[in-house]
């Protein structure tokens, strides 16, 4: 969830206005562990930003820099009118 929600964020800068961002797609090697209250670091790239989606690349490392996992993503751009609205969303109530 962590390089998923630095994918995300780098995602959501990069969108036009009037646009929305949902990953893809996310594949994740674990590489290494931290004990269970250790610091640990990451750093999101982006690999490719396109109209229609974005390719981010996550590494992350201990406190000594050591590469404990490393996370490639794909995110989405939503453009208004991709999708039907959901659960209502922009209809009008019937009589």
């Amino acid at each position: 969830r962590f390089a998923d929600a630095l994918g995300a964020i780098g995602g959501f800068l990069n969108l036009p206005p009037g646009t929305r961002t949902t990953t893809l797609e996310s594949k994740t090697n674990f590489l290494g562990s931290a004990p269970v209250g250790s610091t640990i670091e990451a750093e999101a790239t982006p690999l490719h930003v396109g109209r229609r989606s974005s390719v981010w690349q996550t590494r992350i490392t201990n406190a000594d820099g050591k590469l404990l996992a490393m996370v490639t993503q794909t995110q989405m751009t939503i453009f208004p009118g991709d999708f039907p609205p959901r659960n209502g969303e922009g209809q009008r109530a019937k009589r």
